[in-house]
């Protein structure tokens, strides 16, 4: 379609200068290639200094349980004013039924969609018989107990509630256990809560950062929570770094960076739409990365100039200019091939898609968190109401895993079967790789077998 540019009356266009990397120039630069590759190797761990601050906080919470948590949430923030750490379900009802009926229908529409996909995801067990008598079954098992950390303080995420526990109880999980902070109030958002209340979630804790995943990993046996399988969802510095510190214990989905929103565009897109998909990108905080990758020169020009129009009229301006400012780029390629090449390379969190041939190009894509095709397909229809998961891949790690899923919430037992003929088929090779590693008990355990034929 052909780029039509705002006109009229309105506020005077933000002077903003996006950070431009022409690939052409890579090979021959070599102060260019360092910043591509900067790009390219971003990630999503904390600083050394929030790992040392996490560390103390996690072995205070272990040590001395929901008051450690009590103390932290009014020490760095993320509590109730009155200190109660637990929300009653009597209050997560009432919140629910004081949602406003255009909230409620939203939220039941979100629900429904999130649902329907993550019922498509729901693993099965498998058998198979590799030689008569040896039968392998791969079962799928639900976790027991999950916690899903949902962000919050500043702003409230009733959508990231819903993309954490749905997946969840669509897996089987017997308990789900949802931890988010107050505002600096100390205050909860009611439609998080009436969202709670929607989804029937087992128990929610008041608490924010390190102490939540803390409390999460090893129960608050005072509150009534046991420690969970599993920690999911997304969160600032301190919530990936303390999850990463427990890895080792318990399970995680993924560690979440900065949310991060790429666009492949060629001449064919409207600058209009591009500009405001990145500009939804910068939305989510000052260092989520927005990154145009284009064949069109014209393009350039159009967009950066469609992003200060529209930057001049938006109600979070301070934070979007930020974001665009530090994290802001537009990423010219002589060719769709070294665009594709550049996109897989970086592997967004979230990917638009408008150029020619559409369908084509989504074939190449390898890399990203969660792709959007075509001009209808902004990245807020995935952040709430298509029903697609938006706990993502951050940092590059889409290079190696995918979104939040049903299958997050369990996990493959091998069970093996074998009978007397079974073994019988296997037992020179056992002996033969048992030998040759030096393990002769593993070969006498199964010759011991067929002395004098014990075994039943």
């Amino acid at each position: 379609m052909s780029s039509t540019l705002a006109g009229g009356a309105g506020p005077a266009a933000v002077d903003l200068q996006l950070r431009r990397i022409d690939l052409a120039r890579v090979a021959s630069d070599r102060e260019l290639g360092r910043q591509v590759d900067a790009l390219i190797r971003r990630g999503a761990v904390s600083d050394p200094s929030i790992r040392e601050g996490v560390r103390t906080i996690l072995h205070d919470v272990r040590g001395r349980g929901a008051q450690a948590v009590r103390d932290a949430n009014e020490r760095v923030g993320g509590g109730l004013r009155t200190g109660r750490l637990m929300i009653e379900r009597e209050e997560l009802n009432a919140a629910r039924d004081r949602l406003a009926p255009d909230v409620r229908s939203a939220l039941d529409q979100a629900i429904e969609h999130v649902r329907r996909f993550a019922e498509t995801q729901r693993p099965t067990s498998t058998q198979v018989e590799v030689e008569p008598g040896i039968v392998i079954e791969r079962r799928w098992q639900p976790l027991k107990r999950v916690g899903c950390y949902v962000p919050g303080g500043a702003a409230a995420y009733p959508s990231s509630l819903v993309m954490t526990v749905l997946p969840a109880q669509v897996a089987g999980v017997d308990s789900i256990v949802v931890a988010s902070p107050a505002d600096e109030d100390g205050r909860l958002s009611d439609v998080l809560l009436g969202a709670a209340g929607l989804l029937e979630v087992d128990a929610f804790m008041v608490a924010g950062g390190a102490q939540a995943v803390g409390a999460l990993a090893f129960g608050l046996p005072t509150e009534g929570i046991e420690a969970v399988d599993r920690i999911v969802g997304p969160g600032n510095a301190w919530v990936t770094a303390a999850k990463l510190e427990l890895a080792g214990e318990i399970g995680i989905d993924l560690p979440a960076g900065p949310s991060e929103g790429m666009v492949l565009a060629d001449d064919s897109a409207d600058a209009k739409i591009v500009a405001a998909d990145l500009i939804t990108q910068a939305e989510h905080g000052p260092d989520s990365p927005a990154i145009l990758v284009t064949t069109s020169s014209r393009l350039v020009e159009e967009v950066e100039a469609e992003v200060g129009r529209q930057l001049a009229q938006a109600p979070r301006r301070a934070i979007l200019e930020r974001a665009l400012g530090a994290h802001g780029a537009i990423v010219l390629a002589p060719g769709i091939d070294p665009a594709i090449d550049f996109v897989n390379l970086y592997a967004p969190e979230h990917l638009s898609i408008d150029v020619e041939p559409l369908e084509e190009t989504v074939t190449k894509i390898r890399n990203a968190g969660s792709v959007f095709v075509g001009p209808w397909a902004p990245e807020s229809a995935g952040d709430y109401a298509t029903g697609a998961n938006h706990v993502l891949p951050t940092g590059g790690l889409a290079r190696s895993s995918g979104a939040l899923a049903v299958e997050t919430f369990g996990k493959y037992s091998q069970v093996q079967r074998l009978s007397r003929e079974g073994l019988e088929a296997i037992r020179a090779t056992i002996g033969t790789l048992a030998a040759a590693e030096g393990l002769d008990a593993h070969r006498q355990a199964v010759e011991i077998r067929f002395d004098g034929d014990t075994a039943r």
